[in-house]
């Protein structure tokens, strides 16, 4: 089979990829910069081994599985959610180590753009291992959709986290806005946080709200998240020298225009970084080109409106996760977006609903462009 090829996979194919996805979501918060990656070993039905890379710079999803396996893994397939690594990073190539362990076959869900140059298909199949891929390549794919989006785009997944009344407002006029959502949609914020790479949000959020920005949930088997960096968009680097932002319970990055000065004493517990300017603000794109070039992921956005506002406007929203609360708050109150005015219906931002659900007394909405 060729990397893009897909096999005819049998209904014992699937289940064990299955596994391998359920494996791989362990690692959902923890795996940063890495993608989330599970595998499972077996001969026939029978798991003989199985592992999923739980943070970077410890062994792969591939090699816990082996160790697991120990000698069983000799004529075992192997069933990967991503395409064993070939190059040598922090750990070994995971392609070597199948190779070396005598699987017969190796299941690939999906092929990773970032492996292009380590050849590890090429090397698995002149070892003389059956390789089958696109098993469940979607599932795979939407795992890892932030790790795809910023090695195939250099730009981060942006999400952008709102709750809003019936009415469609966030804040009544005097900024207040807690809580418009109840406690079950805050906790559930929480697990968006947890597998996000950074949180981004503006000045103006900051000086308004002082918030945290933090993950207060543990991971999987009770393993603590890879904070998320805290992002400030803050143009002339106003951000208040007391804002929890800046608290070091988290990395925290103020980005800010070019020749802007930070004053006497600078920002201690946060980093600096430079954009060119624009005329609302700051270069967004270039702020996810940075991002990306961090190693950014899934980027989590909790701002106002003017900032969701610019980000809408420039095309660069991947997904909208919205909270309703079966609320009213008038007309006074702070709409849900800035966005400018259209000439018709035509040019109308159009999104499409890809899971809708209670939570508490509200209703969460995942939505994409």
């Amino acid at each position: 089979m060729t990397g893009g090829a897909t096999a005819a996979f049998a209904a014992r194919d699937h289940a064990l990829m299955a596994r391998a996805l359920r494996l791989a979501e362990r690692g959902l918060a923890t795996t940063q910069p890495n993608p989330r990656v599970g595998c499972v070993l077996a001969h026939g039905d029978e798991i003989v081994g199985e592992g999923w890379h739980r943070r970077a710079g410890e062994p792969h999803a591939e090699v816990l599985a082996l160790r697991e396996a120990g000698g069983r893994a000799r004529g075992a397939t192997a069933y990967v959610t991503l395409e064993p690594c070939g190059l040598h990073g922090r750990t070994p190539p995971c392609a070597d180590a199948l190779i070396a362990a005598g699987v017969a076959r190796v299941v690939v869900a999906s092929e990773d753009a970032f492996q292009r140059e380590g050849g590890a298909l090429d090397r698995l199949r002149g070892a003389g291992v059956a390789v089958d891929v696109g098993l469940m390549r979607d599932a795979a794919r939407e795992l890892n959709r932030g790790f795809f989006s910023r090695v195939e785009r250099g730009r981060p997944w942006l999400r952008v986290k709102l709750a809003t009344s019936l009415d469609g407002r966030t804040a009544l006029a005097s900024g207040e806005s807690k809580w418009i959502t109840g406690a079950a949609a805050r906790a559930d914020v929480q697990h968006w946080r947890a597998r996000s790479s950074a949180i981004l949000t503006g000045r103006g959020t900051v000086a308004a709200d002082d918030p945290a920005l933090t993950v207060r949930i543990a991971a999987a088997d009770g393993a603590q998240p890879v904070p998320p960096l805290r992002v400030v968009l803050d143009p002339q680097l106003r951000t208040p020298r007391g804002a929890r932002v800046l608290d070091g319970a988290a990395p925290t990055l103020l980005v800010h225009a070019r020749g802007a000065a930070a004053g006497p004493g600078g920002f201690a517990g946060a980093e600096l970084a430079e954009v060119e300017s624009a005329p609302q603000g700051l270069d967004l794109r270039q702020v996810l080109a940075l991002l990306g070039a961090r190693g950014m992921n899934e980027v989590q956005v909790e701002a106002g409106p003017t900032l969701c506002g610019a980000l809408f406007a420039a095309g660069l929203v991947d997904e909208l996760l919205l909270y309703v609360a079966p609320v009213l708050l008038g007309d006074a109150a702070r709409p849900l977006l800035a966005l400018p005015p259209l000439a018709d219906m035509a040019g109308r931002w159009t999104m499409r609903v890809v899971d809708r659900r209670q939570v508490g007394d509200d209703l969460r909405l995942l939505l994409r462009a």
